[in-house]
């Protein structure tokens, strides 16, 4: 893997030097020898731990470190794109990540404002001599701040993720890339106080409550996993024994709650490593179906990683031109406020949207149901409702997120048109009704033949339960065979347009078809599942 710019550009005397790392990365450029007086500041952002993190662990080799986290107040204010609940769940995580870092014998120092003018202060001031970062994959004014930081002098990135820059290499090389990243070894952490603080180092100018008073962040919502690293190792821990369940319990959300790694919030801040997670599944005695599809779920995460690294418009604008604006102008106040709050009249689709309100996590079966609704059957703006889930699911990743939709909702042009129907999937996916009945309490009562279609429950049946479709529970909102029929004429309409739009531009079939190379196959050959199930995006 590559760095960026090298303390030897900034310090005459220091030798630069090229180091061979086996079963690692090819190349990485740092300095070979640095001044203990050289102190370093490790930013930190999405990698919120101390445990496989290069930067910190070059940091540690070259100089004096000088750990810490910026409040962009730009992220706070408003808060249009995180609910308070993602927002609780990384000051939990930085809390964890401040108590490591005084275990090794120093401190994660917090700072207030623009990071581009924070950083930048430090360095004018001469309170650090270099900042280290390990970069990540981000969008929008993120992005353009990582690139500005990036291209300062005294600034070394660490590429160490898995995923490939030179865009050349994206379509047959990644999955190499990906796959030498997950097996190479980890980067060690420092010894316990080993790390000694900087004569002067950049003192803390705000507290985590601070933070949580002036923005007001009160989480309202349930089941909520805790950040930090002790409760995402314990996860993990816990996820490796029961990892026999995930294989008939990714589908059913009921089941998905329980026996799903749940494993999604560490790593999208970064308290646990991809790497770290998929070692240590790979135990013997871990069971090998289990396994198999959870290690190709990893390779998933990569995968759809690569796509924003590629493209970042991925977040703001339908891939395929032809579906650029499909239903922008057709926005339906009353059908997406029954989406929103989970008053669709369709039990499992409600279910789903109220769990995801409720606790910030629904299945990946679920988002997918939920994104096919309100695309194909409702027939909204596939941005609005992709925004919705961002904002609401504590493990929220662009990446995956808005990616994950435009394929979902038929916007890049070369996966199938899957509309899912809402009485299948309970019938499937939560036959007794376990699921419906958490979430959707008013149907409770209903005898489970009942629940995949309430209002077809005949009115002796309602009032001796007690339920009255229209008054208890809505009446569905849409004609579900009519909208399904009619997005399937549509989409057919469209295709050869569609098709045409990729085959005419290569550099949009590059960004469309990466998808093609994604799958790896790790499934077990002696189980009696095929191989094809594995990578099929409805069961991610």
């Amino acid at each position: 893997m590559e760095s960026s710019v090298s303390l030897g550009d900034i310090l005459g005397s220091v030798r630069v030097v090229e180091k061979k790392c086996t079963d690692r990365h090819d190349q990485i450029i740092t300095p070979a020898t640095v001044s203990s007086a050289i102190t370093i500041a490790v930013w930190h952002r999405r990698d919120l731990r101390t445990v496989d993190n290069e930067a910190l662990t070059q940091a540690a080799s070259d100089g004096v470190i000088c750990p810490l986290f910026v409040f962009d107040p730009s992220f706070y204010d408003g808060r249009g794109r995180a609910c308070d609940a993602r927002i609780e769940f990384l000051f939990e995580s930085l809390e964890a990540l401040k108590t490591q870092y005084r275990t090794l014998g120093s401190d994660l120092e917090l700072l207030f404002g623009d990071p581009i003018t924070r950083l930048r202060e430090l360095l004018e001031n001469n309170i650090v001599d270099a900042i280290y970062f390990n970069a990540a994959v981000t969008h929008g004014r993120a992005r353009e701040r990582d690139e500005t930081i990036a291209g300062w002098p005294e600034t070394t990135v660490f590429y160490d993720d898995g995923i490939a820059r030179n865009v050349a290499d994206t379509r047959d090389d990644w999955v190499t890339q990906c796959t030498t990243y997950f097996t190479a070894e980890q980067y060690p952490q420092p010894q316990p106080q080993t790390l000694s603080p900087p004569d002067t180092p950049p003192e803390s100018d705000c507290t985590i409550d601070e933070i949580r008073s002036r923005f007001d962040v009160h989480s309202q919502k349930t089941q909520v996993p805790r950040g930090g690293r002790t409760a995402g190792t314990a996860r993990l821990e816990r996820f490796c024994e029961t990892i026999g369940m995930y294989p008939q319990s990714i589908s059913p959300p009921a089941a998905a709650e329980q026996h799903c790694s749940r494993l999604s919030p560490y790593l999208k801040f970064g308290v646990l490593s991809l790497r770290e997670v998929y070692q240590t599944v790979q135990s013997e005695t871990i069971d090998g179906r289990g396994r198999a599809m959870f290690e190709s779920r990893l390779y998933w995460n990569r995968h759809y990683t690569q796509k924003l690294q590629e493209w970042p418009e991925w977040t703001t604008k339908s891939l395929n031109p032809v579906f650029r604006n499909l239903h922008r102008n057709e926005f339906d106040e009353r059908l997406d406020r029954a989406w929103r709050t989970g008053q669709t009249g369709f039990p499992i689709v409600d279910a789903a949207m109220r769990a995801l309100v409720e606790t910030g996590w629904i299945s990946f079966r679920m988002r997918s149901l939920v994104a096919t609704f309100y695309s194909y059957i409702l027939k909204q703006w596939w941005k609005r409702g992709a925004d919705f889930l961002y904002y609401h699911l504590i493990d929220a990743d662009p990446a995956i997120n808005y990616t994950q939709w435009q394929s979902q909702a038929g916007l890049v042009g070369v996966h199938p048109i899957r509309v899912y129907n809402p009485r299948k999937q309970t019938i499937e996916n939560d036959p007794d009704g376990t699921f419906i009945r958490k979430y959707v309490p008013e149907l409770a009562p209903l005898p489970t033949t009942h629940l995949a279609q309430p209002d077809k429950t005949p009115l002796a049946v309602q009032a001796e339960c007690g339920v009255e479709i229209g008054e208890t529970y809505p009446y569905p909102v849409v004609e579900f065979e009519a909208e399904a029929a009619a997005a399937r004429s549509l989409f057919e309409s469209l295709h050869p347009r569609a098709t045409e739009a990729l085959r005419s531009d290569p550099e949009l079939m590059r960004r469309a078809s990466l998808s093609r190379r994604a799958r790896h196959d790790t499934t077990d050959p002696t189980t009696t599942d095929t191989s094809k199930s594995q990578a099929q995006l409805d069961d991610f």
